[in-house]
């Protein structure tokens, strides 16, 4: 009886929402405006190198991927002048979004070459 108790209250608690960062802008092919119900940051998207001629291209399919207020997770790789360096993951998808520029062949991995 205790084991079911306690199997349904972490089946319960499982099932509970997390708030999780939700996109307010995409700034630029790397950079986005993040928030949480407490404060706004920006975040660069870790381990990609947008070429000049593919920025806007990057930009419009970040977009498409990120509308307003889409949630995503972010995992934390360091920090640049101030700015978060992550991996950004939109919530229901498994591909990070650096792995998705890379993918879509408007981007380069430099973490491929063992720079970040």
């Amino acid at each position: 009886m205790i084991r079911v108790l306690v199997l349904l209250l972490v089946l319960f608690c499982a099932g509970l929402s997390v708030d999780a960062a939700e996109v307010l802008q995409v700034r630029s092919s790397q950079l986005l405006q993040v928030g949480d119900h407490n404060r706004t940051y920006t975040v660069q998207l870790t381990c990609v190198d947008v070429a000049a001629p593919d920025e806007a291209r990057a930009v419009s399919w970040l977009r498409e991927q990120l509308p307003r207020r889409r949630r995503v997770n972010l995992r934390p790789a360091g920090s640049v002048d101030g700015q978060l360096l992550a991996r950004v993951t939109p919530i229901g998808d498994e591909l990070d979004l650096s792995s998705g520029l890379v993918a879509a062949g408007l981007a380069s991995d430099r973490c491929a070459s063992g720079l970040s």
